[in-house]
């Protein structure tokens, strides 16, 4: 998920998710035709590699796309904890493709390495490639901006998943100039190799990271100090007659969640210890903005039935 932002950090308001990512559907376009265009007239299978992996982002932009339009779908009876997750799916297709996109290229690269072809035209080829690294660069700066602050699972992944296309194209030109410069045309396939391999490595991460977000990661623990942080001045501000315990966080997509219970005086009349679990809600919702908190009112010292049986239970804290 998008690190909290250290700072003020803005952009402008037509820079949603759902813009950028039609912009990112747009730019893969685009650099499908030109990196396509560099491997047709230079034969290499390094800019072939780098084409390969454009289709990957165009796939990636539209499903994200898709993705982040389910998650903006409000609250409804079959799912009353909103849509938010919807956007971990992104992450988890996008690492699918990737994968099968880094073994094709492997593929191609064994068979032109084994069977060594000359280059052509490369002037041709590494411009055309440098101009589609050149936009997709763009869009991945302010995507990643824009992911901070409306903190999108799947347009922070699109984004780092264009980075990595840029520094992929940066190195394949690379390998084309010193094959160029030395006539080892080994260098071509062997960047191409290069190139599967990182963006294997890319795949792997998004499918890992999507999977943990589908397990409920707990909160980020930047956020979780907030949190923390809140709830002690409220324990300070009541010299200690105010205290909460059993606090349990997750995260999905943008929105994140913590239940946990405060206990309160048992000779508090309910609608007083109700004005001081509102006071600590909006305190919460101010340091952690979009933070859905559900807090259980107990009287001091007091667990649940649920706590009382876990405790009891083998292995538990009970005995």
């Amino acid at each position: 998920m998008p690190s909290a932002p250290s700072g003020p950090l803005s952009v402008p308001a037509w820079m949603t998710p759902h813009n950028l990512l039609r912009a990112s559907v747009g730019v893969a376009l685009l650099t499908i035709v030109l990196k396509t265009l560099a491997w047709w007239v230079s034969g290499s299978v390094g800019l072939l590699s780098d084409a390969l992996e454009s289709f990957v982002n165009l796939a990636g932009a539209m499903f994200a796309l898709a993705m982040v339009t389910i998650a903006r779908r409000p609250a409804d009876e079959d799912h009353p904890y909103g849509h938010h997750k919807a956007e971990y799916f992104s992450s988890g297709f996008e690492g699918i493709l990737i994968v099968g996109a880094s073994i094709a290229i492997l593929w191609a690269a064994m068979l032109r390495l084994m069977h060594p072809q000359p280059l052509e035209q490369l002037g041709w080829g590494m411009g055309l490639s440098l101009l589609s690294t050149a936009c997709n660069g763009l869009l991945a700066w302010g995507m990643l901006r824009a992911a901070q602050v409306h903190r999108s699972l799947a347009l922070e992944g699109d984004a780092r998943h264009l980075m990595t296309d840029v520094w992929t194209s940066i190195g394949v030109v690379g390998g084309l100039l010193a094959a160029g410069a030395t006539g080892w045309l080994w260098l071509d396939p062997l960047v191409a190799i290069a190139v599967a391999l990182n963006i294997l490595r890319e795949g792997g991460v998004l499918i890992w990271r999507a999977s943990q977000g589908l397990m409920d990661e707990a909160m980020e623990p930047s956020l979780l100090a907030r949190v923390f942080t809140v709830l002690g001045e409220h324990n300070h501000a009541s010299a200690g007659v105010v205290y909460f315990d059993s606090l349990t966080s997750r995260r999905a997509g943008a929105r994140n969640y913590v239940d946990l219970h405060m206990h309160v005086p048992a000779h508090w009349t309910l609608g007083h210890a109700a004005e001081q679990r509102t006071a600590v809600e909006q305190a919460l919702m101010q340091a952690v903005p979009g933070l859905r908190a559900t807090i259980e009112l107990l009287p001091e010292g007091q667990a649940t039935v649920f706590e009382t049986a876990e405790a009891a239970a083998p292995g538990g804290t009970g005995t």
